[in-house]
């Protein structure tokens, strides 16, 4: 007898009222709005059954359903896309519509990797009995490893996550001083050791999602500013997937030039 498929859903929540950048879903990137680029990379990923937008703002439904796109609008109350996304879940259940396996996309990233969406994908499959996947990817610089803008990540031996942080982890004790003067990190050989940064893409098992989104904010979750924590905080594991690809996620004006310039190169 085959095994029942493994139905896929991603969702891309897309806000307008970004503090950094407002309105950034809909900025032209070439010749195209955020938003599409984004949708467009996730819909090429043949393991994904469908893509949903979720927004709160109604220029950025019209935008995606002028496109073609498939767009669901959700509350204005959601503190994060975590939130949103789930809103998209809970509706489809409603309905019927369930899917096994749901993809949280950032809405900021318009060259998302397809390769890094692929093996989530595949990864959840084999391992079924997981809550939640997420990709992971070496840090190659001191810039990088010393950022609090980058989320850092140990894991145990068999792929589960056991921290992030934005704090430098893992401190390696024989290079820095007793005051963790942090000059001393640029001493570190970052081709031979092995550090890791998180990427914000995530892959939650359908019911898992809508028990995640009720838990309370943690405690290591508020200090940190990382939602992630508070899923290990309240005793589930996360399993972490290695990828080549790096992530260049939108924040910033600066931000955006970057990735013009990086559209220009790859197309």
């Amino acid at each position: 007898m085959s095994k029942q498929k493994i139905k896929v859903l991603a969702v891309i929540p897309a806000r307008y009222a970004s503090t950094r950048l407002p309105g950034k879903p809909l900025v032209l990137i070439k010749d195209k709005p955020m938003i599409q680029w984004v949708y467009e990379r996730v819909k090429e990923v043949s393991v994904i059954d469908e893509v949903i937008v979720a927004t709160d703002d109604l220029r950025i439904f019209e935008l995606v359903k002028n496109f073609g796109g498939k767009v669901m609008m959700t509350s204005k109350k959601h503190q994060s896309g975590t939130d949103r996304v789930a809103e998209v879940v809970k509706k489809l259940n409603s309905k019927n519509l369930k899917y096994d396996f749901i993809l949280n996309v950032q809405g900021d990233e318009p060259l998302v990797s397809k390769e890094t969406l692929n093996k989530l994908v595949l990864t959840y499959k084999k391992n079924s009995d997981v809550d939640v996947v997420t990709p992971i990817c070496r840090i190659k610089s001191y810039d990088e490893y010393i950022s609090t803008t980058t989320a850092k990540i140990v894991f145990d031996k068999n792929g589960y996550a056991l921290y992030f942080s934005r704090s430098p982890i893992p401190i390696i004790r024989d290079v820095v001083d007793s005051k963790l003067n942090i000059k001393n990190f640029k001493k570190i050989n970052f081709e031979k050791e092995e550090f890791y940064r998180h990427i914000g893409i995530y892959g939650y098992k359908n019911e898992f999602l809508l028990k995640y989104v009720k838990m309370a904010q943690s405690k290591l979750e508020l200090l940190e500013k990382l939602e992630q924590l508070r899923i290990l905080e309240n005793g589930y594991k996360i399993k972490v997937v290695e990828v080549k690809d790096n992530s260049f996620p939108v924040d910033t004006w600066e931000d955006l030039q970057k990735i013009k310039k990086l559209v220009e190169l790859e197309f």
